[in-house]
């Protein structure tokens, strides 16, 4: 009792309460984790859009229905020039930045040459295809492509609007502490770990998709009681992450709205394949770990049913096979496995895991897998990580240990509503250095790699489902880039008082597009 009466005093000293925000013309919410930057150009993980999307906007997007729509684009469309595909883009007239300047094409040329810069970039591979960006006009470019690239349009045309000329006045830390972008929230402050401080912007280009209120306070809040606790108190007005155990009694929380949906992240535990030396290098060791994990059981008992089990693509993702399913639970099968690879008792292995809430109880779960993997006698050394040493882990091609060298908790968005290409240029296609293949990999299969790279040179809408599900297949049987095991079920609340409209990307449903106060 003691410890709840602290916890509840901390949600109550977190924030002004509901009455004072609506006083004030604002609204405070709570997010689950932090991000690693404001620049788009600098994301190194879907947490990252959390923040980004607030402020920044892309060509395209999602709109709450997942039907792809033009955004900062009125129009595009794929053309053919000497043979080589070029995407003609002519941008929406009027959008201005939060300084004043008006968009031109210049500042997408500017986003297009530090996206593609290693040394600015994580993702600079991702334009590695584009030939040159050809400005028509201050509303009119193209961008031409050596090669064909799918993977281009899946990812919503890729390019974050970024104002050249204010960039170039402040330059890159000035950039960094006060970001400017065309989306409805301007940025106010920052304190990292603590909250990020937004302003509605007046003169945003959309005058039907927009914040009806004047002041956003994003608090970051890791413990989910101490989150919870701020919302019952009146400390927060809206929580992502509501914990698994909990979303019943949410949903018949009186004056509580609740929204519950797949969180379009893509759930997997990564072994090192690639070494020769490593026991995952073989293939009957894999298949006994895809055997080991009584997957549905997790499901049912650490997340309270919010997680949907998926086998490489998700439902309603570009490449779905409905005939493909996860493995089943077979942990006699997953110690003969073991035998025949040679290990009759097992071994010892360092097991990975995230501390950090990026998805609800994804801490809990880990332990859970590597529990079950102690029962075929796969035995782990358990190492906990909070968020950036997890993320910083997982990337090949740093200088210096550690590197993994176990099993990893790991995870990568598809997206929703999804494509696994991009995903799997990461993950599943081996590490080459400078070139962005397998960045965060640690397979090696040049069948696999064959397959990925013809992914991502098809363009075409009907020949790229057939490519996904031709590696599906493949990743599957070979337990290849990783164990698929779930994909999130999350659920946000709010009161009642409060208008929301969840958008499915960027930010993964939490981006404020549409947030406001009942009358």
């Amino acid at each position: 009792m003691k410890a709840t009466r602290i916890v509840f005093a901390l949600a109550v000293a977190l924030c002004p309460t509901l009455a004072s925000a609506q006083a004030s013309g604002g609204l405070t919410v709570a997010f689950g984790a932090e991000g690693t930057t404001l620049d788009p150009t600098k994301y190194s993980a879907g947490v990252d859009h959390y923040f980004i999307s607030q402020m920044f906007e892309q060509l395209v997007r999602y709109d709450p229905d997942q039907k792809m729509v033009n955004w900062l684009a009125q129009s595009w469309e794929l053309q053919q020039q000497d043979g080589k595909p070029v995407i003609d883009v002519k941008l929406r007239p009027g959008v201005k930045f939060h300084n004043g300047d008006p968009l031109t094409s210049a500042d997408f040329e500017f986003s297009f040459q530090r996206l593609r810069d290693p040394k600015v970039s994580r993702w600079s591979h991702l334009q590695a295809n584009v030939e040159r960006f050809e400005i028509v006009d201050d509303l009119h470019f193209r961008i031409h492509f050596k090669e064909p690239d799918g993977n281009y349009i899946a990812d919503s045309l890729e390019l974050w609007a970024i104002p050249k000329k204010y960039f170039e006045q402040v330059g890159e830390d000035g950039f960094a502490k006060a970001p400017v972008g065309t989306g409805p929230w301007k940025f106010v402050s920052r304190s990292v770990k603590e909250d990020l401080k937004l302003e509605a912007f007046d003169d945003y280009w959309n005058k039907d998709a927009r914040p009806k209120v004047k002041n956003l306070t994003i608090k970051i809040i890791p413990e989910d009681l101490t989150r919870v606790a701020a919302f019952k108190s009146g400390a927060v007005d809206w929580i992502d992450n509501v914990p698994p155990a909990m979303v019943a009694e949410f949903k018949k929380m009186p004056g509580v709205r609740t929204f519950t949906a797949i969180s379009g992240n893509n759930l997997y535990i990564d072994f090192p394949t690639y070494k020769p030396e490593s026991p995952f290098n073989k293939l009957k060791v894999r298949q006994a770990v895809a055997q080991a994990i009584d997957m549905d059981a997790i499901i049912k008992s650490v997340l309270f049913g919010q997680g949907e089990r998926y086998a490489e693509v998700g439902k309603g993702s570009t490449g779905y096979d409905p005939d493909l399913k996860p493995w089943a639970y077979n942990p006699k099968e997953a110690k003969r496995l073991l035998t025949e690879a040679g290990y009759p008792n097992g071994f010892e292995t360092p097991c990975y895991n995230l501390t950090t809430p990026r998805e609800p109880n994804v801490k809990e779960m880990g332990e859970a897998i590597f529990a079950y993997l102690g029962t075929v006698g796969i035995r782990c050394k358990v190492q906990g990580l909070e968020y950036g040493a997890w993320i910083n882990l997982g990337r090949r091609g740093r200088n210096g240990p550690p590197e993994m060298d176990g099993i990893l908790s790991w995870m990568w968005t598809q997206g929703l509503p999804g494509d696994p290409a991009t995903p799997w240029g990461g993950h599943l296609h081996s590490f080459v250095p400078g070139k962005g293949w397998g960045s965060y990999s640690y397979t090696d299969d040049k069948q696999a790699d064959a397959m990925v790279e013809e992914l991502k040179a098809t363009m075409d809408p009907a020949k790229r489902e057939e490519v996904i599900r031709k590696i599906s297949r493949y990743k599957h049987d070979n337990v290849l880039g990783g164990l698929t095991t779930y994909r999130p079920v999350i659920t946000f609340a709010w009161r009642d008082k409060v208008e929301f409209k969840p958008w499915p990307y960027p930010g993964a449903w939490r981006g404020f597009q549409e947030i406001g106060l009942k009358p």
